[in-house]
């Protein structure tokens, strides 16, 4: 999926230069990536954009992590109409800003969708294998309150981090006060943040995406209120091995109490939310795709939440499997182990430590690893038409995942590619991954 649309990064080609798009399969989360936090794009095709004299040198990166170049076609061979390249058939991968998505939620969009309302790009359902939910239809969901040419100005309440002493990166949890405007929003939506500055050609800063971590009601529970949770992008540069550090996730994570801060949105209709309190609830996330579950999970069992809704008491089941590098990586870990001690039979929470435990061959035990080994239990709650499953994290997980829910299918005769299309027309498949 993209996270909440087309990217669009710093190093955007001018007209006129000569441009390639790759198709890529097999990129995956894997131990070599997983040591160099490079950022993974996704397990079935990936187009990436890469201008003629970058060709090179990303073949090599392509090889290193793991992928295959299946076609390489001008970037002219899909325009649109008008002449414009469709953002949601082409990743762009070629500066290091338009990586940023993987590590803080966030992802450079293209403002000219913005501004027509746009949330997710859905064209891409017709045109790949990938898991990317279909559009739901939620008319009443509160779409682009704010827009880029007039953002609301909200001020930093707090900025804390999530990580803890030993783990890896830097994660914050962010709140902002909405006070003096009407920015709405609902679980499973998100916001867009406008980092202050120009970048690399002159320009103002486009907005990044990023889910919001926090129920309607804000974290204060008094709907004035929206927060984040952010990592900081950082990684080492392929070619000069510098460190690279991401515009709007370092603003972002290093942001003070009482900074304003630009905002826009709420964009997003596809990872809410069934509003029967019946329903099962799957949930598998890695690192920052917390933010959605935690938004679901505060709303179906918190104390406060629950008196706050009383039109909605959660009274399915839900799972979160969450995979993280090491345990001092667990986001809100305290909180999540708190409601499963307290709805053990309503939630159930599995983690996959990538560098602390082993899958079953005895390599790293990532979170498509935890999917195998419960796969005949979560098909047989995936096969519940009251179930829904919304998947957030590294779009890696995703080959994984396929593959486990096929093994489980085919052995009572089902072929999972088929029932999996029948879920996204029903609604029950929710992908938000990068």
């Amino acid at each position: 999926m993209y996270n909440q649309g087309a990217v669009e990064g710093a190093a955007n080609i001018e007209s006129g230069s000569r441009v390639f798009v790759y198709e890529v399969v097999g990129l995956r989360q894997n131990q070599e990536s997983d040591q160099t936090n490079y950022p993974i794009r996704k397990s079935g095709s990936v187009f990436i954009r890469v201008p003629y004299n970058r060709m090179n040198q990303e073949m090599r990166r392509i090889t290193r992590l793991g992928g295959k170049i299946v076609s390489i076609q001008p970037v002219s061979a899909l325009e649109t109409a008008n002449g414009q390249t469709t953002d949601s058939q082409v990743e762009q991968t070629a500066s290091a800003e338009s990586n940023e998505k993987e590590n803080g939620k966030a992802t450079p969009v293209n403002t000219s969708s913005e501004a027509k309302g746009f949330a997710k790009p859905t064209a891409k359902d017709k045109t790949s294998n990938s898991m990317t939910q279909t559009k739901a239809k939620h008319a009443d969901v509160p779409v682009n309150i704010y827009r880029p040419n007039a953002p609301f100005i909200g001020k930093v309440i707090s900025n804390e981090p999530l990580v803890e002493e030993g783990g890896i990166g830097i994660v914050q949890h962010i709140k902002f006060d909405l006070t003096g405007g009407d920015l709405k929003y609902i679980e499973g939506q998100s916001i867009g943040i406008i980092p202050p500055g120009l970048d690399k050609k002159g320009k103002p800063e486009k907005l990044r995406l990023y889910s919001i971590a926090s129920t309607r009601h804000g974290d204060d529970l008094n709907d004035k209120t929206v927060s984040l949770c952010v990592r900081q992008l950082e990684y080492k540069h392929p070619e000069s091995g510098e460190t690279v550090y991401g515009v709007c996730s370092t603003y972002l994570t290093q942001i003070k109490p009482g900074d304003e801060v630009k905002i826009t949105g709420p964009v997003g209709k596809e990872m809410l939310l069934p509003e029967d309190p019946d329903a099962n609830v799957i949930m598998l996330a890695t690192g920052t795709g917390i933010a959605p579950m935690r938004t679901y999970l505060w709303r179906m069992f918190k104390d406060e939440e629950r008196a706050a809704n009383p039109e909605y008491q959660f009274k399915g089941f839900a799972w979160l499997l969450f995979g993280v590098p090491k345990t001092a990586n667990i986001l809100y870990k305290e909180e999540l182990e708190a409601i499963q001690a307290k709805y053990p039979e309503n939630f159930r929470l599995t983690y996959a430590i990538s560098r602390e435990q082993q899958n079953p061959k005895g390599g790293r035990m990532y979170i498509q690893d935890r999917v195998a080994e419960y796969a005949d239990q979560l098909w047989q709650l995936i096969k519940d038409e009251k179930t829904h499953t919304y998947i957030c994290g590294l779009r890696g997980m995703e080959g994984g995942i396929d593959e486990a829910l096929s093994a489980a299918a085919a052995k009572e005769g089902v072929k999972w590619s088929d029932y999996q299309k029948g879920m996204k027309k029903q609604g029950r498949w929710h992908v938000e991954t990068y």
